[in-house]
C-alpha cells in the first residue's frame, strides 16, 4: 500500500521554488516576440560545448529516445553515437531547423504553458542547455519533464554564466554562481520522485579573470555573446531510481 501510494505522487510537485518576485524579467513582451528572428550564434565557447558533448557521450545510452528542450540550431550530442530518435522544442523554428540532430521539433512558449503534447513515458533521456534561466515556471516545467520521463531516465540541465539579462529571470539576473546551481536544484527536489540530484563543476583557471573587466566584455556579457571562458555547470537527476549500468 504504501509503495502505491509513493507512485501515485510521482511527479508532483511538493513546493514552490520561486516567488512571484523571482519569477520577473525585465523585458516583459512575451519571449515568442523576442526570439521572433533567428539567432545563429553560439551561446557558449568551445570548452564549454566539449565538456558538454564528453558528458552527454557518458550518460546518454546509444539508441535512447531524446527529448532537447529549449534548443536552438547547434547539436552538442556526439557525432559519432546513433540515438534511436531526438526531438527538438525551442521558440524559433529557423533555428530549430537547421539543427540536423533532430528528427523533428515543435516550437512552444514553456512560460506560457508548461504542457507538452506528449505520451507519458516517451523520453529516455531530456536536455535543458544554457537556459533554464529564462523558465518563469520551473516546477511546473520540471513537473512535466518527470512525467514525460521513462522510469530511470535522465535529466541533464546544464549552463554557464551567460544570459540574455532582460529575459532571464530576477531569481538568477540577481544571483551567484552558488545560488544559480542552487536554484536548479531545488527544482529537481521539489518534483516527486527525481534522484538525488549531482552537480558538475568545471571552471576556467584565474588567468582569464582580466579579460571580463574591459568594458567590451561587460557589454557583450550583458548582452548573453561573450564572457570569457565560460565556466560550466551541469545538474543531473534521474527519475525515480539511477540504472545500475550508469
Amino acid at each position: 500500500m504504501n509503495k502505491e501510494a509513493n507512485e501515485s505522487k510521482a511527479g508532483r510537485i511538493k513546493r514552490l521554488v520561486l516567488s512571484n518576485e523571482g519569477r520577473t524579467k525585465l523585458n516583459t513582451f512575451p519571449d515568442r516576440e523576442f526570439y521572433a528572428y533567428p539567432r545563429f550564434v553560439t551561446h557558449v565557447d568551445d570548452g564549454f560545448i566539449a565538456t558538454l558533448t564528453d558528458l552527454y557521450r557518458e550518460r546518454l545510452k546509444p539508441g535512447s529516445e531524446i527529448l532537447d528542450l529549449m534548443s536552438s540550431w547547434i547539436s552538442h550530442l556526439p557525432n559519432e553515437v546513433v540515438y534511436k530518435r531526438v526531438v527538438g522544442h525551442g521558440l524559433n523554428a529557423q533555428e530549430l531547423a537547421r539543427n540536423s540532430r533532430m528528427d523533428y521539433f515543435f516550437v512552444k512558449d514553456l512560460n506560457q504553458d508548461q504542457k507538452l503534447e506528449i505520451e507519458d513515458s516517451s523520453f529516455d533521456a531530456v536536455l535543458c542547455t544554457v537556459s533554464v534561466q529564462y523558465l518563469q515556471q520551473p516546477e511546473k516545467a520540471f513537473a512535466e519533464v518527470f512525467r514525460v520521463l521513462r522510469p530511470g531516465g535522465v535529466f541533464i540541465v546544464s549552463f554557464s554564466n551567460r544570459l540574455f539579462y532582460e529575459k532571464a529571470i530576477n531569481a538568477w539576473r540577481d544571483g551567484t554562481a552558488y545560488s544559480r546551481v542552487q536554484l536548479v536544484l531545488q527544482y529537481f527536489q521539489c518534483i516527486e520522485g527525481f534522484t538525488q540530484p549531482e552537480v558538475i563543476r568545471e571552471l576556467p583557471s584565474a588567468g582569464n579573470s582580466q579579460d571580463d573587466k574591459s568594458p567590451f566584455s561587460w557589454f557583450m556579457k550583458w548582452l548573453g555573446l561573450f564572457s570569457g571562458s565560460d565556466p560550466f555547470y551541469a545538474v543531473i537527476a534521474y527519475k525515480n531510481f539511477k540504472p545500475v549500468y550508469d
